[in-house]
């Protein structure tokens, strides 16, 4: 039977998502704790909606994992919780829907960025969570710039390009708004994402806000597809995947088939 397995971590002292010999991961962490809960003689396979980089935090992770026999989803849970590390936790673990794939049903991944730009107003307690930087952003020009980066289009040029992957994705939303004094949120929302290609839109964003480029200059690169030096890519530690978002029960296998045809066996990373 398939279990849905909704999480959070703090990113900060893994090498990402996925699981690597001799590296401590968040997959890694989960499938040693299912082992442990379950009693099984080897660790069994979790598969995540959106493979983080090393240092991302999330807070709306989504994962599947298909076990045998019978389970009870609120023992395992605390089961889990009682021998996860402090850095992760399960927040809800379900039965999943028929045709449910934690990957492949997955409509969009909300990532959020945290910026603090005001050096009166950075708080040394959220230092793990938000980039601090040295000038003050203009808000107006982000979202001015941001726009024009909405749709679907090839990000090449925000991208760590994989052999045999596609570049294309549709960025359903991209804005910037204050959440307190000298404080900044940027929310991105696609379709799927590319290694890099959150941080990497990010970083084009700091330029145009601070004024040193004009607002075209992000939409021009795009429309370069290919990497340019000048757009930064920004530490992990500032992004945070906030959601997953998945169609109607009646839709997931649908979803699911129609992202394996258009994307194959692409990563979905932030």
């Amino acid at each position: 039977m398939r279990w849905r397995i909704d999480l959070r971590y703090d990113g900060a002292a893994f090498h990402g998502w996925a699981r690597q010999e001799d590296l401590r991961t968040v997959q890694g962490e989960l499938e040693e704790a299912l082992r442990v809960v379950l009693r099984l003689p080897e660790s069994p396979t979790v598969t995540c909606a959106g493979r983080t980089d090393t240092g991302v935090h999330a807070r709306g992770q989504v994962t599947h994992v298909d076990l045998e026999g019978p389970v009870d989803p609120l023992r395992l849970l605390r089961g889990l919780n009682g021998v996860l590390p402090a850095d992760v936790a399960v927040t809800a673990l379900t039965a999943a829907p028929e045709g449910f794939d934690a990957r492949f049903s997955a409509l969009a991944r909300r990532y959020v960025y945290r910026l603090c730009d005001d050096p009166a107003g950075w708080d040394p307690l959220t230092r793990g969570h938000v980039l601090r930087v040295g000038r003050p952003m203009d808000v107006d020009r982000m979202n001015a710039a941001a726009t024009r980066l909405l749709g679907e289009h090839d990000f090449a040029a925000f991208c760590k390009k994989r052999e045999g992957a596609s570049t294309v994705r549709a960025l359903l939303e991209f804005s910037w708004r204050r959440t307190g004094p000298g404080l900044l949120e940027g929310t991105v929302i696609a379709d799927a994402f590319c290694h890099s290609m959150v941080r990497a839109l990010v970083g084009s964003m700091l330029p145009v806000g601070d004024g040193r480029r004009e607002v075209a200059w992000p939409g021009a690169v795009l429309a370069g597809k290919v990497r340019d030096s000048a757009v930064s890519v920004l530490p992990a530690h500032g992004l945070t995947l906030e959601e997953v978002r998945y169609p109607a029960d009646d839709e997931l296998a649908a979803r699911a088939l129609q992202a394996r045809q258009v994307r194959g066996e692409v990563h979905q990373r932030g």
